[in-house]
């Protein structure tokens, strides 16, 4: 099969070169300096899993492709979704299945409505991964699972899933093949909203969250939220929500950092509105307490 990943960041990057690396038909989107140096040398992955690996990758501007893809990974941020609708509907043929692999909840219903001729799946990733200098993307530690599944009424053929599932497999990415796509993508939201809150809020790394006192108490606080929204919007835990972000949050390297703080701290663009405005706007609107988002937002209400 013929992948496109749209958005060659730490995410899409560390997908694209574990993909490659395995021997499979890769493509990827990206732009600027970074694209450049992709182009030139090829893609530098500097892997906790993999090792460093220099990477030849077709890459081209998402104006410059021209071909099609049977498989589209969306790895963009979520405030550039619209500005991929029209590489999608180029890129796409008739069986081209859409995975958008984000940090914000409902990623998968709001591309399929800019693009209702495609077929569109949802997805999320547990990992730690980030571009480290124009062509090169460092994918720290040993965390690295990818979810994705279809919406209920989704129309797509199951053995054209599970064929995206093993070719990922195959490429030592550890793959999940979801029945509730809904619920994984809310689990995945809620933690990377707390965790990434957390770490901006006090303007340190996951190591010290992983230890008892103030720190820990915010990313409990938030994940105690936002597990209470989830229950309001009908999502069904298969484990105490909190126990599993805390059990998550302890096996990650302990210098990882999210993308939304490193963006923070780069004065650039970030993610805060989906990870903690929509986050404190929905739980307004289900009328529950949430004193700990209350908290972070009067640090960031500004931004």
């Amino acid at each position: 099969m013929k992948y496109l990943i749209a958005g060659t960041g730490g995410v899409g990057g560390s997908i694209a070169a574990f993909l490659a690396l395995a021997g499979k038909d890769v493509t990827c989107i990206a732009r600027g300096e970074h694209l450049k140096a992709i182009q030139e040398k090829g893609l530098s992955l500097k892997s906790g899993l993999k090792g460093d690996h220099l990477i030849k990758m077709k890459a081209y501007t998402a104006e410059e492709f021209e071909g099609k893809a049977d498989v589209i990974f969306v790895c963009v941020k979520g405030y550039s979704i619209e500005s991929i609708a029209q590489l999608i509907k180029r890129a796409s043929h008739e069986e081209t299945i859409v995975i958008p692999i984000l940090n914000v909840y409902g990623t998968g219903p709001r591309i399929q409505q800019l693009v209702p001729e495609v077929t569109v799946l949802d997805g999320c990733i547990y990992i730690v991964g980030f571009v480290s200098g124009p062509g090169e993307i460092t994918q720290m530690g040993k965390t690295y699972q990818l979810v994705f599944g279809a919406h209920k009424g989704t129309q797509v053929s199951r053995e054209l899933l599970e064929a995206v599932k093993n070719d990922l497999i195959e490429s030592d990415i550890k793959t999940v093949l979801s029945d509730d796509i809904n619920k994984d993508t809310y689990v995945k939201w809620a933690f990377i909203s707390a965790m990434a809150l957390t770490g901006a809020f006090f303007d340190v790394p996951m190591g010290e969250v992983q230890k008892p006192g103030e720190v820990r108490d915010l990313f409990i606080g938030l994940s105690t939220e936002s597990a209470e929204l989830g229950r309001r919007l009908g999502v069904e835990y298969d484990s105490d929500p909190v126990a599993y972000n805390l059990s998550i949050i302890d096996h990650l390297a302990p210098e990882s950092t999210a993308s939304m703080q490193k963006d923070l701290a780069r004065g650039g663009q970030s993610e805060i509105q989906g990870l903690l405005f929509d986050m404190v706007d929905a739980a307004k609107a289900h009328n529950i307490e949430i004193p700990t988002y209350q908290r972070v937002i009067q640090k960031f209400n500004t931004l």
